[in-house]
């Protein structure tokens, strides 16, 4: 055995180590249960293709556990013969970033640790995702294979404790692993700068165009001082709680009308500012609002798809759209008007990815307030940001001037997504397979006065590869258009999520300013009484409603 490597035995492997579309995501206590985060990255770097002599790209979102878990990583990566691991100061490096880092290395994989959008510190949770060579999230077949791994894990490999500097760039070393250590900005801001017109938006800005950016004390702080105050001339504090904090400062960094309601109530509520956005844990997503406007994430994919001529990174044009399923289906009429391929994907990044890949798309989102692009193999908040506030820059009208004139011009999906929290997990997949064994009988059945056209469990076959991906959501399809979906969510820790998707399509000659949660009222109703939401989760209200 090399010279300072330990040789850790198990007395049993963990069982609980199965990653989601996401990662593995636990409880930050869970974490720290001696031996746990060992065991599940002694199974990433005996399953990861080229691990041995190849490069890592390692960092997180600034949460508890975050320096802890970069040293555990480059001690055990030395064991495993990794040549180089690159990581940022403070450990700090957005999911996005780590995206681009890795392509730009041509790494191996990248290792990102996040519970995204997730509460944070000690009583909170914590996470670990793998990417792969592309920049995108580790396919299924991965990760299946890192949770074969964890299940018959004896033991694990670490070099000797080191004190790992972590607090400006430079070089280090453990063995014969070279450990780099740059700023985390910089690569990004550069990519950033090749895509958009700086110049047309720091023009913006610098005439009466009042900017609030919520970076809800998660990684997207030093990255949004760099784009927006320090490049783009927004005035200092425009980026709100800027700084990053292992507990995003007691906040749950998901950025909604819920848990970003402070700018909300800064955009909606004032004319203070002309454009609001806000970023979650790991800086992947984003929220859009105008001066008393908000704007719904599947508006926000369609917008940009109509407008991406306008900005300099997509003039050519785009070669698709993509979105997930339970997105709404605004991007697939102004797919349809450019003469484009609009593909529905199950929901994860790496669905996206494959598309990417072969050149199949552009553009691509989903409703969970993400939104991508071909640059990278992510979802990615800030890029979103700014492809807003370029259009802005060429169009000169207000975020609702635009939405209004979108709408006369597509029609309006009026949208909404219900998210009932910590279900007891017998009582949400109870009332969830008692919907699906329904599925057949419904066809054809009155629903909210219109008429059920198809009832199923949504299955994706991929263009690309033609992997067949099944159990998706349960979709009822109405005649009019419309639709409802019901998902179970696997990105929480306690308990499950029932997350209710409704959507109703009004054309450009319909009432277009109605509030979408009284356009939807029937709809809201008609599930409630079908699938025995109240009744079954003992909630009278969603958690949250976006």
């Amino acid at each position: 055995m090399t010279s300072g490597v330990q040789q850790i035995r198990l007395d049993q492997p963990f069982s609980d180590q199965k990653p989601g579309t996401s990662g593995l995501r636990k409880s930050s206590r869970q974490f720290e249960t001696p031996h746990y985060l060992e065991s599940f990255i002694e199974a990433i770097l005996c399953t990861v293709p080229g691990v041995q002599g190849g490069t890592l790209v390692v960092g997180g979102d600034g949460r508890y556990g975050n320096r802890r878990a970069i040293a555990v990583i480059a001690r055990m990566a030395a064991a495993h013969g990794v040549a180089r691991i690159v990581t940022t100061t403070a450990g700090i490096l957005s999911t996005p970033a780590a995206s681009n880092l890795i392509r730009q290395r041509q790494a191996t994989a990248g290792i990102i640790l996040s519970a995204s959008h997730n509460p944070g510190g000690p009583d909170g949770d914590f996470g670990v995702k793998v990417n792969g060579a592309n920049g995108g999230p580790a396919p299924e077949s991965l990760t299946d294979a890192i949770y074969a791994c964890t299940q018959q894990l004896d033991g694990y490999q670490i070099h000797d404790a080191i004190d790992l500097n972590l607090d400006a760039p430079g070089e280090q070393s453990i063995g014969s692993l070279q450990i780099e250590v740059i700023d985390g900005v910089d690569d990004y801001v550069a990519l950033m700068q090749k895509l958009f017109d700086f110049d047309q938006i720091r023009d913006l800005l610098s005439h009466n165009f009042p900017i609030a950016f919520d970076a809800m004390h998660a990684v997207t702080g030093p990255y949004a001082k760099r784009l927006l105050e320090e490049l783009l001339g927004a005035p200092a504090g425009s980026v709100r709680n800027g700084e990053p904090l292992e507990d995003f400062g007691g906040g749950h960094p998901d950025p909604n009308l819920t848990y970003a309601h402070e700018l909300a109530e800064l955009l909606m509520g004032s004319d203070a500012y002309r454009f609001g956005a806000a970023c979650d844990g790991d800086g992947d997503r984003n929220m859009v609002l105008g001066n008393r406007c908000f704007v719904n994430p599947s508006d926000s994919l369609a917008v940009l798809a109509a407008n991406a001529t306008l900005v300099p990174g997509y003039a050519a044009g785009l070669a698709g759209v993509a979105r997930s399923m339970p997105t709404s289906a605004a991007a697939d009429v102004v797919a349809k008007e450019l003469g484009i391929p609009c593909f529905e994907t199950p929901t994860g990044w790496k669905f996206f990815g494959n598309l990417l890949d072969a050149g199949r798309i552009t553009l691509c989102g989903e409703e969970s307030f993400g939104t991508g692009s071909n640059h990278i193999r992510e979802k990615d908040g800030l890029w979103a940001v700014l492809f807003w506030l370029n259009i802005l820059a060429k169009r000169r009208e207000p975020v609702a001037q635009i939405m209004a004139e979108h709408w006369s011009r597509f029609g309006r999906h009026y949208y909404s997504r219900h998210d009932y929290e910590a279900i007891a997990s017998d009582a949400a997949h109870g009332l969830y397979n008692r919907v699906k064994e329904m599925l057949p009988a419904l066809v054809g059945q009155s629903f909210a006065g219109r008429t059920i056209a198809t009832a199923d469990d949504f299955a994706y076959t991929d263009p690309v590869d033609g992997s067949l991906t099944s159990g998706q959501g349960l979709r009822l399809l109405l005649d009019d258009g419309s639709r409802v979906v019901l998902r179970l969510s696997g990105t929480g820790t306690q308990g499950a999520t029932l997350r209710v998707y409704l959507e109703s399509y009004v054309p450009p000659s319909g009432d277009l300013n109605q509030d979408p949660q009284a356009a939807l009222g029937d709809l809201i109703s008609a599930i409630d009484a079908l699938a025995e939401i109240k009744t079954r989760t003992g909630m009278n209200k969603p958690t949250v409603i976006t």
